[in-house]
């Protein structure tokens, strides 16, 4: 008998949705957290990346052998590396140099080239200008359409029938804004009424992977109307609630998912018979070396 085994582009996706046991209980709401660190490469990223990709391949933009180049804070790089492992790219990533070691090991493992400069801006800036050169094809996942598209055919389905279609409440981080772009389109569709709320940090705040980003750097892909409310995000309350979720729930995760739960928790305390959905967009260990986790304040 022939088996079919998956390959491990296979797995991404289908990632677990689970019930929050602690945190929140006493607002009597439903608080649910998708644990999309359990894709192949570690975070949300991977839907995006091989969409993006596969896209790419299957419109001819790009083959086997062509060199891409990607700006990045972490997660994208190291899903697009993989991808690119996968299918036979040479991958170069663009990174802010503050971004963690962790991420930075983790794109040359897989075999990307890594340039170094100051800012996600500057990052953006040099992809365009090397794709210009004659260097590489950029897949700009801050103005593609197969960035959002990967999570209304993929991440916004899960949740409704994860929930079955009872959501009431989706919070999601907000960096390239693919994620919650394409989940508000899904989940509107099914129901106007879900209410989706973005978070970005505040003016003080320094979170990996989400940006208040300068008006000319704002993602294309970002429609505003698709945002019901965006919450401002302390620094301190994303990184205590990031150890809280740990320590209470068992969830390792990043600063970013745990701004997207403290946010969640802040929700929760406003409304009745709800069923709230965070996304946890990746796993703590990409920033042990940042010393986040050091910390005795819970």
């Amino acid at each position: 008998m022939h088996v079919q085994y998956p390959t491990l582009a296979d797995c991404i996706g289908n990632t677990p949705l689970v019930r929050l046991q602690r945190l929140g209980q006493e607002s009597g709401n439903t608080l649910l957290v998708k644990l999309e660190g359990n894709n192949p490469a570690g975070s949300v990223k991977d839907r995006p990346a091989l969409s993006m990709i596969e896209r790419a391949e299957r419109q001819g933009r790009i083959r086997p052998g062509d060199t891409l180049i990607e700006a990045t804070s972490g997660n994208t790089g190291i899903a697009l590396a993989m991808v690119a492992a996968i299918k036979g790219y040479r991958m170069v990533l663009i990174m802010p140099e503050s971004s963690t070691a962790e991420r930075k090991t983790a794109m040359t493992a897989y075999g990307a080239q890594l340039i170094l400069v100051e800012s996600m801006e500057a990052a953006r800036d040099l992809a365009l200008a090397m794709q210009a050169d004659g260097q590489g094809k950029v897949l700009d996942q801050f103005a593609n359409q197969d960035n959002p598209r990967a999570h209304y055919q993929g991440t916004g389905p899960e949740i409704w029938q994860q929930t079955h279609g009872q959501i009431t409440h989706f919070i999601s981080a907000m960096g390239t804004t693919g994620t919650i772009m394409g989940v508000s389109k899904y989940l509107k569709e099914q129901n106007s009424a879900i209410q989706i709320i973005g978070l970005q940090p505040d003016a003080n705040a320094s979170i990996p992977g989400i940006r208040r980003w300068p008006e000319t750097y704002l993602p294309s892909i970002y429609e505003q109307e698709r945002v019901d409310r965006v919450i401002d995000l302390c620094q301190a309350e994303a990184e205590n609630c990031m150890r809280r979720l740990a320590r209470e729930e068992g969830i390792f995760c990043g600063v970013s998912s745990g701004g997207a739960v403290a946010a969640m928790l802040q929700v929760a305390q406003e409304v009745e018979n709800a069923v709230l959905v965070a996304i946890i967009c990746d796993r703590g260990d990409r920033y042990l070396s940042s010393g986040v986790f050091n910390s005795e304040s819970i």
